[in-house]
Formats: structure tokens, C-alpha cells, sequence
């Protein structure tokens, strides 16, 4: 894992039950990366399901494995700086997986919506909005989580959509949400990349 300024803020971080899952994890000697890569694994499996599965328990089976991966993201952290468990390659452990999870899953998501370069192109702005963070690190500077359309907030966008339209499939058959959704973070993913390139770019001129 990023040392601990690197971090995106999060309020479950102090909630009780994450501290007792994390310290479960220290305990059983779960290591860090181990949890990072558990990530990788249920996003695929939410990827594939959109995919493979048959509707609508494609959708269902997909938001399932958001959350999980969420859950693990949330505690791959603690585990680390909480419970003293920092790998020499944490920090590999925790970037990369996380792009190829969000390409897995908005990829998936354009071609459940008909629309495959919807889902490229969301996948594509997701991996940029990560560019634009990781470069204002590399620059000195305490990386930018802000949205509108951050990893929390594409997750949470997606997994509505799969469950909005859930829904729309049993009731229609149309897949009008999916496609809603993947406009939204493709756009939303846009908009970030400009918020916080605009904030570095002020960043290094009053550097």
C-alpha cells in the first residue's frame, strides 16, 4: 500500500465493523496484497457475470462483486497501515489491480448495454482520472481524490445502475439504466480528469 497521505479519504475506515474485519484479517495472517488481489478477482467475477450470466441475475451478480471489491479495497488498506502489514511492492499491489478492475467492470458494462464504446470510453476516463492523481503524487504534491466521478463514486453509480435496471428487465426488457450509467460515469470520468488536472496545473503555478 501508498504510505498513509497517499490514501483516499474514507468514512468507513472508522466505523467499528471495518476495524473488526481488519483486525480479523491481521490476525489470520492475510496479507495486504493478498487482499489487493482478492479485489482483482471478485471485480472479474462481477465483470463476467454482466457478461455470461443470464439477466437479470447477470446485474445482481455484478453489484455483489462492486461491493466485495469496495469491502476489499476498504481493508487491503487497513491492513496495511493500521495493521503494520506494508509490503517493499505495496504499492504496486494497491494501483494496479484497481485499473484493471474498473476496466474489467465498465468495459462489461458497455457491452450489457449494447453500447461497447460506452464502455471503453468509461474505462478509458477511469484509468486517466488515476493518471492525473498518481502524476500530481509524483510531483510532491498530496494526491487528489475529488470527483465528481472517483473510483467510490463510479462503483456507486455502476451498481445502481445494475440494480435500476434489474428492475427495467424484469419489467420490460429494456436496458435503458445500463446505458443511463454508463453515459453518466463516462462523463462524470471526464469531468474529473479536467477538475484535477485544472487543480494541479494551479497547484504547480503557485508551486
Amino acid at each position: 500500500m501508498n504510505i498513509p497521505e497517499a490514501r483516499r479519504p474514507l468514512a468507513s475506515r472508522s466505523t467499528r465493523w471495518a476495524a473488526f474485519l481488519s483486525t480479523a484479517a491481521v490476525r489470520a495472517g492475510v496479507s495486504a496484497d493478498g487482499i489487493s488481489i482478492l479485489s482483482l478477482l471478485v471485480a472479474s467475477g462481477g465483470a463476467a457475470a454482466l457478461i455470461l450470466l443470464p439477466r437479470p441475475w447477470n446485474l445482481l451478480a455484478c453489484a455483489a462483486g462492486i461491493q466485495l471489491r469496495l469491502l476489499c479495497n476498504l481493508l487491503d488498506g487497513m491492513v496495511a497501515i493500521e495493521g503494520g502489514k506494508q509490503s517493499a511492492v505495496g504499492a504496486l499491489y494497491n494501483e494496479f489491480p484497481d485499473r484493471i478492475a474498473d476496466s474489467l467492470l465498465l468495459v462489461a458494462l458497455g457491452y450489457a448495454a449494447l453500447a461497447p464504446w460506452l464502455g471503453w470510453l468509461a474505462a478509458l476516463l477511469a484509468a486517466l482520472t488515476a493518471y492525473v492523481r498518481a502524476t500530481g503524487g509524483a510531483l510532491g504534491f498530496a494526491q487528489d481524490f475529488r470527483g465528481p466521478m472517483a473510483k467510490p463514486h463510479r462503483m456507486a453509480a455502476l451498481t445502481l445502475a445494475c440494480l435500476v435496471g434489474a428492475a427495467e428487465i424484469r419489467w420490460n426488457g429494456t436496458r435503458y439504466a445500463l446505458q443511463i450509467g454508463a453515459i453518466v460515469i463516462a462523463a462524470g470520468a471526464g469531468l474529473t480528469c479536467a477538475t484535477r488536472a485544472l487543480a494541479l496545473a494551479n497547484r504547480l503555478r503557485s508551486r
